[in-house]
């Protein structure tokens, strides 16, 4: 079992290698969360993840023959950089097996830190077991991304510099994939300051620690799609899941459509680009997961911030949708000259503003003559479009909002 004091010594074995990161208080999510809501940005390490801590305190504990065989490891993306990163910078060879499905900017940033990426297997579980494969057959030295003594210390020193902040912390919330980091930190905390809650969460398609803790056991659960790939784990560690047994006091669960508006609360509040798993955490607290924290101190761990840009254009979009802040709005016209005209006069009357135009003739139920004129319009929210359906419809429009 991992200790306080290994913890403590893996801080100094870090040194300077590692940033200290920032954790700041936001006061517009402290208001929406109903407490004192503080971000521990780890997104903002060198590979954009906090998973560089238990990588590097692995690495600087291998003997010299492992360094010169070379390391493995499976990574869905952030172990796989954390680990690339620090063995480039070590002078050793770095295999890195990750999922096919993986985004292609963690795939790109793997190789580009030095790593020699294998694409194996459709998630996080069967590239595992290809990595122990390639450990057996070449003699490379297996770094785990969660279920390992030494990862688990280099994650626990997150806990170490939050309990040197100022604001005295009465919540710690932690995201949950394999458990790594809520293992360190759980031990770290309630060690040092048993009083502190140390809160998971998981996204509700990967709740594998979640099982386990209920179950007593390890339970493989079926894979589903999500947002948050760094969290993506089938089984829970079986050294994680006992330290979480013994130290987490509660874990939650959150959708798909949460983070998702935790990502772009995020991003639009505090100016900070999270991945899915990375903001779980604000999820939680935004959709009022976790009870009992009402105006206390409380620590979100953001623990990475490499998202694929193309999910992120994609969240940003089916956010502002959600808002009405983007809307799609048809409306059925007589096709003559001057119809558009009107309804544009209209949008711009009410200060909208025209993204695109499309007019369906051919495909429209309407009479001969008829044409559906459909608009993608930036609005100030829902009331607003309202408003402007009215003002339609005053004018004898038939339009209506389209979902």
């Amino acid at each position: 079992m991992v200790t306080l004091s290994d913890i403590q010594t893996a801080r100094v074995r870090l040194g300077r290698a590692i940033y200290r990161t920032p954790c700041p208080l936001s006061h517009t999510l402290s208001r929406l969360c109903g407490c004192q809501t503080y971000f521990k940005l780890e997104n903002l390490q060198m590979t954009g993840s906090f998973k560089e801590r238990g990588a590097l305190n692995k690495l600087l504990q291998i003997s010299p023959a492992e360094r010169k065989a070379g390391v493995v490891a499976a990574s869905a993306g952030n172990h796989a950089q954390g680990v690339a990163h620090h063995a480039t910078r070590l002078g050793i060879r770095s295999v890195i097996v990750m999922p096919k499905a993986t985004p292609l900017v963690k795939i790109v940033n793997t190789r580009d830190l030095g790593g020699e990426v294998v694409l194996h297997g459709a998630n996080y579980d069967e590239a595992l077991a290809h990595a122990k494969e390639l450990s057996a057959e070449h003699g490379f030295t297996f770094v785990h991304a969660f279920d390992d003594e030494a990862i688990i210390a280099g994650q626990g020193t997150i806990a170490l510099e939050l309990l040197e902040e100022e604001a005295k912390f009465d919540a710690v919330i932690v995201p949950i994939g394999g458990g790594g980091m809520i293992s360190g930190v759980a031990i770290a905390m309630k060690e040092s300051q048993p009083g502190i809650r140390v809160i998971g969460v998981e996204p509700e398609n990967f709740a594998s620690m979640k099982a386990a803790v209920e179950e007593g056991k390890i339970v493989e659960i079926p894979a589903h799609p999500t947002i948050a790939d760094g969290l993506a784990v089938k089984r829970a560690g079986e050294r994680t899941s006992e330290i979480v047994r013994r130290y987490v006091d509660e874990i939650v669960t959150v959708s798909e459509d949460e983070m998702a508006s935790a990502i772009l609360k995020l991003l639009e509040i505090e100016k900070t680009v999270v991945e899915g798993g990375g903001a779980a955490g604000l999820a939680a607290l935004l959709f009022g997961k976790i009870k009992g924290l009402a105006e206390l101190n409380v620590a979100v761990v953001i623990s990475g911030g490499n998202i694929d840009p193309n999910l992120l254009s994609k969240i940003i979009e089916r956010g502002l949708a959600k808002d009405g802040r983007m809307v799609r709005i048809r409306a059925m016209m007589r096709d003559r000259p001057g119809e558009l005209a009107r309804i544009c006069q209209h949008v711009a009357d009410l200060g909208a503003n025209i993204l695109e135009v499309e007019h369906n003739r051919a495909f429209s139920n309407l009479e001969v003559g008829g044409v559906e004129i459909d608009l993608t319009l930036e609005a100030r929210g829902h009331d607003h479009v309202n408003q402007l359906l009215q003002a339609l419809h005053e004018d004898g429009i038939e339009a209506q909002r389209l979902h």
